[in-house]
């Protein structure tokens, strides 16, 4: 777990976003796969979106870092 956090750090804010967007796709997959009877392993839906709220995580924290070093008009 640690593991995964520290590589999502280390990534740009770009390519989070993009990570992102590509998660929530394969999410909605995972989800029309459910309903059709063809997923195999149903916790890959709780995996992904976990994996989505670290990601909004990182990058809300970072909107918010950017916010305080902006000095006040």
């Amino acid at each position: 777990m640690k593991k995964k956090i520290e590589d999502l750090r280390e990534m740009s804010s770009e390519e989070l976003a993009t990570k992102r967007r590509d998660l929530k796709e394969e999410m909605l997959n995972l989800r029309v796969q459910q309903e059709s009877g063809q997923l195999e392993n149903p916790s890959l839906i709780r995996q992904t979106r976990r994996e989505v709220a670290r990601i909004e995580t990182i990058l809300s924290d970072r909107r918010k870092q950017a916010k305080v070093a902006e000095p006040a008009a």
